[in-house]
Order: C-alpha cells, then sequence, then structure tokens
C-alpha cells in the first residue's frame, strides 16, 4: 500500500531515474509513491503507456488532487531545442485522442518558469507514442501526421487516468533529442525501463558496432543539458510544480 499524500497535493509521474534526481534528492524507489515536500509525491514509473498508467492510479489512489509528468522528450519541430522546457496545450495520443492540460495550471507554472534562464514553449500538442521514435524519418512522419511539437511515451496515459478520475493534469517535459537527431536502437535498447544502463548490455552493444562509442559524449551531453533545466523547473515551482486548488 501506499502511504496518503497531503489532500489535493501534486502527484508526479516520472519514467527515468534520471527525472526524479532532477526533481528531489530523495531516494525514489521504482514502483511506489515516495514523499516529497508540500505533500506531494513522485512514482517512477519506468518507460512507457501502461508503467505511467499504473502509475497515475498509484497516485491518484494515494489521494493525488493532481496529476503531472515531468520529465525529458523528443522534439518533433525544429523550432524546440536540446534544454528547452515544453509545457503544452494538450497532449495526443496515436489513436487521435486529445487531452487538454489544466490552463490555470499552466499559466501559474509559465509565470514562475520565466525567470529562468530555459527557453519555453507552452504553444501546441505534446504526442505520445507506445514505441519510441529513434530516427528522423521517423519523427518528420509523426509530425506530419499528426501536427505535434514533441513526443513521449508517458503523458497521454497519466491524462487517461487524470480525466477517468476527475484531475488537473499537466505535463511539463525539457528536449533531449532534437527533431534531426537519431539515436541508435542498439544503445536505446541497453537501458533498463527506467534508463538506468545494462551493462553487459551496453558492453555488447559497443562490441558489436564499435562506432557507437563516438555517440555516447553526445548523448550524454544532450541528457546534461535536460536535466540541468528540469532541475531549473524543480526550484522555480518547488514540489508540486506549482499547482494551488
Amino acid at each position: 500500500m501506499s502511504d496518503p499524500m497531503a489532500p489535493a497535493a501534486t502527484g508526479i509521474v516520472v519514467a527515468l531515474a534520471a527525472e526524479a534526481r532532477a526533481l528531489t534528492s530523495a531516494r525514489i524507489h521504482p514502483e511506489r509513491l515516495v514523499s516529497l515536500a508540500e505533500g506531494a509525491a513522485v512514482w517512477l514509473s519506468g518507460m512507457g503507456p501502461d508503467a505511467a498508467h499504473r502509475a497515475a492510479h498509484g497516485l491518484a489512489d494515494a489521494g493525488a488532487g493532481a496529476l503531472a509528468v515531468f520529465g525529458v522528450a523528443g522534439a518533433l519541430d525544429a523550432d524546440l531545442r536540446n534544454g528547452s522546457l515544453f509545457c503544452p496545450e494538450r497532449v495526443l495520443d496515436e489513436h487521435g485522442r486529445n487531452y487538454p492540460v489544466h490552463a490555470p495550471w499552466r499559466a501559474r507554472l509559465q509565470q514562475r518558469l520565466a525567470a529562468t534562464a530555459c527557453p519555453l514553449c507552452t504553444n501546441g500538442a505534446l504526442l505520445s507514442v507506445r514505441e519510441p521514435l529513434l530516427t528522423t524519418a521517423a519523427k518528420a512522419a509523426a509530425r506530419g501526421r499528426h501536427r505535434a511539437l514533441a513526443v513521449d511515451m508517458e503523458s497521454a496515459a497519466v491524462a487517461a487516468v487524470a480525466q477517468e478520475r476527475g484531475l488537473p493534469f499537466l505535463t511539463l517535459r525539457a528536449i533531449i533529442d532534437e527533431a534531426g537527431d537519431s539515436i541508435p536502437a542498439a544503445l536505446n535498447n541497453s537501458v533498463d525501463a527506467w534508463g538506468r544502463p545494462r551493462a553487459w548490455g551496453l558492453l555488447a552493444a559497443l562490441c558489436r558496432h564499435p562506432g557507437l562509442l563516438a555517440e555516447l559524449p553526445r548523448l550524454y551531453s544532450r541528457m546534461q543539458r535536460a536535466t540541468l533545466a528540469l532541475r531549473a523547473v524543480a526550484e522555480a515551482t518547488g514540489p508540486t510544480l506549482g499547482w494551488s486548488p
């Protein structure tokens, strides 16, 4: 059983361990509620819509008064650069379902983030997909089909739970890979569900594809810049991400 949250507090879903570390210095255990300050809580779900769906229900069952997704996303639009922030007006899924975010919450968050040095986009849509888009061709196809500015794998699942449970919803993403970036599938497959490297899997991938070694500094730099932006968000908004009932 999860510990109960403070009434009306924010329940935050993060997929990756690195995203959780940007939000709090507390030790985060996967697939369970971890309390934060001000009555908020975070749930480290792991990647993908099914994991995010379970996390959102877990937070709602524990008493969350609002649900948020916090972490990184990939850009579909060329104007969204690595390290910039994206707080979309709405979230789409691959089946055409459309979930608006809570507009007053989004406006309060935007005000608080104005004090940070991070570029911020608050227009347009975020697309959620079941499988990662690793190539520029896949990103371009998704952009053309859905007209979204960025892509993740969790937000639509959490938005659906928020709609079902009658809770305000918001998603805040820092851009990690740009529209023109490709991510080698072998490297993508060498991390676990929480984004942590599988040592033997990574070693095997590098042995099979030695050229991947040259990709690691670029990918590390991209992740560092995105997580720095997420830390700036956490400092500017507090653990509730600016939510106020």
